[in-house]
């Protein structure tokens, strides 16, 4: 799999990525502007604007006539927004290409963002924040931001504040627009089965006017910390969920890859050794995995899972207890175990790569944040060189005890018993 990057000339990167065998398409806009780009006041306008922009525009004035028409050719279109991008993708027959960038640069240039939309979507986003406290098993994940990285941007929930929702009007979303929704600060991908020539001048049809301008940049975040820390919610559950972890990497180190296959190590798949540890052997959870996740200054290696509420400190000692092997150098990782890891890896990315609207984000990501783009096989060769030593080298460098982060959500009320855990 191979890309082609073109720069049109208002400084909108187009990336096109044929795939012969595909009979669909996938076109992906993404700006570098997520939550991590906002403020006390604004909130979760990243993501409200997400929805806003399917609520119609001066062309298709309603919801259902841009849904009406996606749905008429077959075709499947949503969003996301997360810290750092926000993306608008459609999905149809390759045969639509032409018709899904004529949507989406429709909807991103032409929104009415109608007050009257405004106030109806605030309810929707309402209940869409509801859902995920509702949801402890996804929910984990923000407290532990929250607990990383404090009372910033970075450390808010992406879907922002109900107040601060009920509070946004017409005119924070043209201005949060001004500042980041320039062509310059987006890639538009197109994967699938495309004529790449054609595909790109139909992006430049329907993008090539779009205007180009200095934008807004994000405060970093501080990642210092000298001694562990533990955050507690408060909420009637049948499970509590943890997060345990450390701060580690930005997307740009080279020591990312060796701690993505650290990470499988410890929760990739049901053979890792949390998995063992915690699920297995002892029967403390149902769930238990491991990622390492990487934003554009900083990054964590963290560990979620559901345990019993009369086992959590069983459960975290055992967590710990996996960490502290990393910590010390005493991993005792034989070959075979390094190669499962990389496999692991490897398998779960060839997957992803088996659809068109994954190989779109796969590129754009790449695009927004990264030094340069990749291809996949470049991927799975830096994966493949990942050494035993490298893998031990940055858990003894990470690992340590004063990065350590223990976030839970749940009816568990003595946290202090739980801090007394923390040590590597």
């Amino acid at each position: 799999m191979q890309f082609q990057k073109t720069i049109l000339s208002n400084g909108l990167r187009v990336l096109t990525i044929p795939m012969p065998s595909f009979e669909s398409a996938t076109v992906l806009v993404m700006v570098a502007a997520g939550s991590r780009y906002e403020n006390k006041r604004n909130s979760g306008i990243s993501h409200f604007l997400e929805h806003m922009a399917f609520k119609g525009t001066e062309k298709r004035p309603s919801a259902l006539d841009i849904s009406s028409l996606i749905d008429g050719m077959g075709g499947e279109f949503n969003a996301f927004t997360g810290k750092e991008t926000t993306g608008y993708y459609i999905k149809s027959a390759k045969d639509h290409v032409g018709t899904s960038l004529d949507v989406l640069s429709d909807m991103l240039l032409h929104s009415k963002l109608d007050p009257t939309e405004i106030d109806k979507e605030r309810g929707v986003i309402t209940e869409e924040i509801n859902l995920y406290e509702d949801m402890p098993a996804r929910k984990i994940g923000d407290i532990y931001e929250q607990l990383l990285y404090g009372d910033t941007p970075m450390g808010w929930d992406i879907s922002g504040d109900k107040a601060i929702i009920q509070a946004i009007q017409r005119e924070d979303f043209l201005v949060y627009m001004a500042d980041l929704y320039s062509a310059s600060n987006m890639t538009v991908v197109v994967a699938g089965g495309i004529d790449p020539e054609k595909a790109l001048g139909q992006v430049e049809k329907y993008f090539g006017l779009m205007q180009s301008f200095e934008t807004k940049e994000y405060k970093p975040v501080s990642d210092q910390q000298n001694k562990p820390a533990i955050a507690l919610k408060q909420k009637q559950t049948e499970q509590i969920h943890i997060a345990l972890g450390v701060r580690t990497v930005p997307v740009t180190s080279d020591k990312r890859y060796p701690l993505s296959v650290l990470s499988a190590i410890l929760g990739g798949g049901m053979s890792s050794r949390l998995f063992h540890e915690v699920r297995e052997k002892r029967g403390l959870a149902y769930y238990v995995r491991t990622s390492s996740d990487e934003y554009a200054d900083v990054g964590t290696v963290v560990s979620t899972a559901g345990i019993d509420p009369k086992r959590v400190q069983e459960a975290v000692e055992v967590m710990v207890a996996e960490y502290s092997k990393v910590s010390t150098g005493k991993m005792d990782l034989r070959d075979a175990e390094l190669t499962k890891a990389k496999e692991f890896l490897k398998g779960h990315f060839v997957l992803d790569l088996e659809d068109s609207r994954s190989v779109a984000s796969f590129y754009a990501h790449q695009e927004l944040l990264e030094p340069k783009v990749e291809n996949p096989d470049e991927v799975l060769a830096a994966i493949d060189a990942v050494t035993k030593e490298q893998v031990e080298a940055v858990g003894r460098e990470f690992f340590v005890e004063d990065t350590l982060n223990l976030a839970l959500i749940g009816n568990f009320e003595d946290g202090q018993k739980l801090e007394s855990l923390l040590k590597l």
